[in-house]
Formats: structure tokens, C-alpha cells, sequence
């Protein structure tokens, strides 16, 4: 049993609510009920969101591409960067660095994650004893922290545009559509020993990185799971995709896709006004990155637009350079200020930013990781964060302006607890496996820099 001062439900704030957990969903929910002895108190009582999309390996590059070498960075030069870290990498320092990330994602408010996992083999590419090694060393980490999982084992066969050859720090990505079957085959194999929360779906990496054929091949065997892909992230990937398949990438998916409410179209950073409702309008979820699309020069997301047509959208941490839930959300608000140059942009009509930008991705993300999450509802995983009103950004603030304060205003250290379908891994703001994993992740940190 949960007992909050207040808490978000669907139908808006309510007082003294009283949250009953069992098998790790949401069983009941009363309003107006005092607390009993036993209840976990807090004071305020939100959904919690899902990462929709997270590369947890990159964790361990923080602060290892931001140097300026000769001649203009771009996303393609740290791509090389993160190639070359990536050859240090085994199977323990992935292990590590993925539980380390998990327990700073609940810290910060998220209870979910979907994990974009396309790192599968060998630095020379050749497959370990088990193809799904590397799969179940994430899987590991998010027992060990609670965290709920969409484990998404990423089809990744060719090099770029065109069916070029993997190369380099490709190799360890690599798989054929037969060999990708038997990686999905295992890594559903090894989620069954997960909680019932935790999912399998399949992620074919970018357009530029499989084929028509390959994609064609590998979609069935999503069934009713989850499908993500990169798209239209930078300009020189449309310009390549449109001269080997004669569309732009948005629009050659959206004519020969199976485009869906399944589905998460990560970045969807350049589109045209035409590609972006016809993708809303699939149902597609966009899954944005705000931070790290900052961090890569990648560009705005279309915001308006993609509301205006109807759009559902998410946040993720993608390369995780910073781990921040309300980060996600106020790099997002500020890319569409800084482009418009307005104030208040991604809200319809009128009506609290925050509110709307928090609102909206619970719900995107619970359906981007196919979880049955998103709101503070009978039947649905028990996805809770509780936060800290009296924090100094917090402070005497009325309920409906909370979400404004803890989207634009509140640094890290507002939450209090969180709960992962039931989980309680948060408890008085300290993730509960943090100090064992933080130990992990060091050794792992110093192994790795000595390398450098």
C-alpha cells in the first residue's frame, strides 16, 4: 500500500491517495483515504515515464567526445569516437556500465527503459559461445536493479546506404536475418526468467543500416511486440537514403512499412511538413531524444507540426551522456524556443507546458516499450514516482503547477521513491542496489580509461 498527500490520476489531482500494489500492477485506488499503519508515505504521487530508447553502453563515454579536434565535429565524427571505445568493451564492463545507467534512469524518475541493444558480438566481430551473451548481460543488470525492461535486439546487417560492407567497430553489430533470428530467439528465451513485466521486441537499427528484403524479413517475427528504428536523424542519412530507394526515409517507410501504434520512429529529426502527418498519422510513436539530439548537433525536432497532425510522442536518453527525466522534457520545450522563438510551444491551445509535456510522454512511452503503464489506474504496472514538494523548487507550490516547477526548475534529487511494477527501488532518494553497482561500474571505469 501506498499513501501520497496528492497524486496525478487520470481524471487530474486528487488528495490523500491510497495506492494498493499485488503482482506488480495497480490493484485499487482511493482518493480521500487516510493512511495506514504499514502504508510507504509520500507526498506527491506521480506515473512514472519509460525511457523509450537508450544505448546503455554509452554511459562510459560521457566526457570522452567533447574535445575539438582539427577540422568541423559532427554526429559522424563522434560516431568513429564511439567505434573506437567500443572495441574496449566485454562482456563484464557492459554488464556494469548498463546497471549503473539503470539505477541513475529510476533516481531520476524513470521506471522503464527500452534498450536499443545492437552491441552482440566480439570486437572482431566473431559471435561469442552464446549469440545472445551480451543480451543477457543487460537482461542481468535489470534484474539486479528492478528496472522494468523492452529488451530490443537490434537487426543490424550492412554498413550504410546502398549495402555497404560492416567495417571497423561495425562487426561486433552484425547480423544476417537468419543468425538476428536466433539472437531474438534466445534473448526471448533468456526474458523468461525476467519478471512478467519485461518485454521482447525487435529494432531494425536505421534504414541505412539493413535493406528492404532484410526488413521485410525480420518485421513478422515481432508479433504483437514493439518495433523501433533510427530515422531521419541527420540530413546527409535522407540525402543517402533518398538516392539508393528514390524516397526520403520517412516517406519510403511510411509507403513500405507495416507502420503502426507498435511501432517508435527514434529522432524523426528532418522531415518534411507532409512526411511528418503522414507518420503521425500511422500512429507511430516519435521517439525523442532531446538531450543527446542537443549534444549531437542533430537538430530540432518538428514539434507543432507533429502535434497539429495529432502526434504521440516519448523521451529517451539514447547515448546517455546525461541521465536527467525532467532534462529530457525541458531540452525538448527549449529546442522549439530557440527555433521559434517563442515561449510555450508544445502545448495545444492553452494550458500548463509541464503538465502537457509530462502527460504526453507517460503516455508515448508506455507505448513505445508495449507496457501497460503510463497512468495511475486499476490494471495497469505499477510505474509510481513520488517527488519532494517541499524541495526549495517545489515549495508552496499549488498541484498544478508542480509539473511546470519540476519540468523547467527542479535540479536532480526531487524524487523520493519509485516503483517498477511494483518494485520499490527508490526509497529516500537512493536507488536501493546503488552503492554495490556504483562499485561495479567504477572498477569497470578504471579498467577501461587504463586502456585508454
Amino acid at each position: 500500500m501506498i499513501h501520497a498527500r496528492s497524486a496525478l490520476l487520470p481524471a487530474g489531482w486528487a488528495a490523500d491517495v491510497r495506492v494498493a500494489v499485488a503482482g506488480g500492477r495497480i490493484a485499487s485506488v482511493a482518493a480521500g483515504a487516510a493512511p495506514e499503519a504499514g502504508d510507504a508515505r509520500v507526498d506527491v504521487l506521480l506515473p512514472a515515464l519509460s525511457n523509450l530508447h537508450s544505448h546503455t553502453f554509452q554511459r562510459a563515454m560521457a566526457g570522452l567526445a567533447e574535445y575539438r579536434a582539427a577540422g568541423r565535429e559532427s554526429f559522424w565524427t563522434w560516431r568513429e569516437t564511439m567505434y573506437r571505445f567500443l572495441g574496449r568493451l566485454g562482456p563484464e564492463e557492459i554488464g556494469a556500465i548498463a546497471a549503473q545507467a539503470f539505477v541513475e534512469m529510476q533516481e531520476t524518475g524513470f521506471a522503464a527503459v527500452a534498450e536499443f541493444h545492437y552491441v552482440h558480438h566480439q570486437p572482431d566481430g566473431a559471435p561469442y559461445a552464446r549469440i545472445g551473451e551480451l543480451g543477457e548481460r543487460i537482461m542481468a543488470a535489470a534484474a539486479e536493479t528492478g528496472i522494468g525492461l523492452t529488451h530490443l535486439p537490434v537487426l543490424y546487417t550492412y554498413g550504410g546506404a546502398g549495402r555497404q560492407p560492416l567495417a571497423g567497430g561495425q562487426l561486433r553489430f552484425g547480423n544476417d536475418p537468419g543468425r538476428f533470428a536466433r539472437l531474438l530467439e534466445e534473448a526471448r528465451a533468456a526474458a523468461r526468467r525476467l519478471p512478467a513485466d519485461a518485454v521482447v521486441g525487435l529494432a531494425p537499427h536505421s534504414l541505412r543500416a539493413t535493406c528492404p528484403e532484410d526488413l521485410a524479413a525480420v518485421i513478422p517475427a515481432a508479433g504483437d511486440g514493439p518495433v523501433h528504428l533510427h530515422i531521419a536523424e541527420q540530413p546527409a542519412e535522407v540525402e543517402q537514403i533518398a538516392a539508393w530507394l528514390g524516397a526520403r526515409p520517412v516517406e519510403w517507410l511510411v509507403a513500405n512499412a507495416p507502420v503502426g501504434e507498435r511501432w517508435c520512429a527514434v529522432h524523426a529529426t528532418h522531415m518534411t511538413a507532409a512526411e511528418t502527418r503522414a507518420l503521425a498519422a500511422t500512429g507511430a510513436v516519435a521517439g525523442l531524444c532531446p538531450v543527446t539530439e542537443a549534444n549531437l548537433g542533430d537538430g530540432p525536432f518538428g514539434g507543432p507540426g507533429w502535434l497539429a497532425a495529432g502526434g504521440a510522442f516519448g523521451v529517451g536518453t539514447d547515448s546517455n551522456v546525461r541521465i536527467s527525466m525532467p532534462e529530457e522534457l525541458r531540452t525538448l520545450e527549449y529546442s522549439q524556443r530557440l527555433r521559434d522563438l517563442a515561449r510555450t510551444v508544445l502545448v495545444p491551445g492553452e494550458g500548463s507546458v509541464g503538465a502537457f509535456l509530462y502527460g504526453a510522454a507517460a503516455a508515448g512511452g508506455a507505448r513505445a516499450l508495449g507496457r501497460a503503464a503510463g497512468a495511475i489506474a486499476p490494471g495497469l504496472w505499477a510505474d509510481l514516482v513520488a517527488i519532494d514538494a517541499d524541495h526549495p523548487t517545489l515549495v508552496a507550490l499549488p498541484d498544478d503547477r508542480l509539473l511546470d516547477a519540476l519540468v523547467f526548475a527542479a535540479p536532480d534529487g526531487v524524487v523520493t521513491d519509485l516503483w517498477s511494477a511494483g518494485r520499490h527501488c527508490v526509497r529516500g532518494g537512493r536507488h536501493v542496489a546503488r552503492e554495490a553497482v556504483r562499485a561495479r561500474f567504477a572498477a569497470a571505469m578504471r579498467r577501461l580509461r587504463e586502456a585508454l
